[in-house]
């Protein structure tokens, strides 16, 4: 099995994968978790530092001008990647602090005694956690979504939850983190939007790996990371659509989100200032502008068509081990394989594997709720991107095959 994709090309962008693990050849398959970045994010970084290191906001000189500029720009080319409007998106710490403020600011706004939320029982504890604080504040109660055997959604019990009629607000991944499954998000928000209900998204493992029109697929909220989209950590961004954005409360005050302070009160800047308390991450910013512009310069449809690639070949050999459970088998996933060897516990596999040269991730993946659901305490799980190899697919499968040999 070959992939025509270019990715010895992509690979030579991201020095960190000329390296060794453990004295052997790195093959980096824990993209879910954090994926690697292109020379060209970490110059950016670099730059920023070396050249124009000023904070932003209300700065006079040419230094901070510049600063300015590139931190304007930033938020302006990463809005054009996702079809919506600048003051539309808010530099956040990445999809946690996200959806805290969406749940804290917008969801403590609409939500009263005896409305619903509804979740999933595939959602990371980022999507689970700042909702139960919420529904404990305002009295709301949770409608969790069932996941099928195959990992997919349960359609039907999610529909029955939005035709309720106290039912206001549904948060979901657009592409599980353990399974790989990926929600048919337009046809749930259709309707969603049926129902009166207001949608936001979990897009931290979408994001990465395809260009989402945002205006297209009218979510009212959509989350993500730098760190998981080839850019820095530390930065992430919250789209929300204008007219709720301007109806927000600031969720965390201080400098910069303000348009005048007194102690007989205060009165708040416009979005997306208003929701950007402090001194803005500005280099990382910059940086995760960087990493959407060197996503401009890849064909995202081959590239997801070669992980697709990755992922088969890993299944079918794996498929061959004594023991070997797939969870989340439904034909609609991303490169996302998370699996059990029966009789081996997870944590004792990876450590065999790291000793192989292969970084994966074990553990409940912070989908405890979904671990109970598969029967699990924790499973093993790879998830590919673009420069992964087909060899490096094949060195997962023999390395299991060895570290089964080796614990049983």
């Amino acid at each position: 099995m070959s992939s025509p994709f270019p990715v010895e090309k992509i690979r030579a962008d991201f020095p960190i994968l000329k390296g060794n693990n453990r004295g052997k050849p790195l093959a980096y398959l824990d993209n879910a978790a954090s994926s690697q970045k292109p020379k060209c994010v970490i110059d950016s970084l670099s730059n920023f530092y070396e050249n124009t290191n000023s904070n932003v906001h209300r700065g006079t000189y040419e230094l901070a001008e510049k600063a300015e500029n590139e931190y304007t720009q930033a938020r302006s080319l990463i809005a054009n990647w996702f079809s919506v409007n600048p003051e539309e998106l808010v530099f956040v710490r990445g999809t946690t602090e996200a959806l805290n403020l969406v749940a804290n600011s917008f969801g403590q706004s609409i939500l009263n005694q005896g409305d619903s939320i509804i979740l999933t029982e595939m959602e990371h504890h980022a999507n689970i956690v700042p909702w139960q604080l919420t529904a404990e504040r305002t009295g709301a109660r949770i409608l969790t979504t069932p996941v099928l055997p195959d990992g997919s959604l349960d359609l039907d019990v999610l529909y029955s939850h939005l035709q309720e009629p106290r039912s206001k607000i549904l948060s979901l991944c657009h592409v599980s983190n353990t399974l790989g499954t990926t929600n048919p998000l337009p046809s749930i928000i259709k309707e969603a939007k049926e129902h009166g209900v207001k949608v936001v998204i979990d897009g931290a493992q979408s994001a990465p790996h395809y260009r989402i029109d945002l205006r297209s697929l009218d979510c009212d909220f959509f989350a993500f990371s730098g760190h998981k989209t080839f850019g820095p950590m530390g930065i992430g961004i919250l789209y929300g659509k204008s007219e709720h954005l301007h109806n927000m409360a600031p969720w965390q005050g201080g400098g910069d989100m303000i348009e005048e302070v007194s102690f007989d009160g205060s009165s708040f800047a416009p979005p997306p200032q208003r929701f950007e308390a402090g001194t803005p991450n500005v280099a990382d910013a910059i940086g995760l502008a960087e990493a959407f512009r060197y996503l401009s310069e890849i064909d995202l449809p081959s590239a997801s068509l070669h992980e697709g690639l990755l992922l088969e070949n890993a299944r079918a050999g794996l498929q061959s081990i004594e023991g070997f459970i797939e969870h989340g088998t439904t034909s609609d996933k991303a490169a996302v394989l998370s699996f059990s060897i029966d009789g081996i516990h997870p944590h004792d596999l990876a450590t065999l594997l790291d000793g192989e040269g292969i970084a994966t991730r074990t553990g409940h993946h912070c989908c405890q709720p979904l671990m109970k659901k598969l029967g699990v305490e924790a499973t093993a799980r790879a998830s590919f991107a673009m420069y992964n190899t087909m060899d490096e697919s094949e060195r997962l499968v023999s390395a299991v095959r060895k570290a089964v040999s080796v614990l049983r």
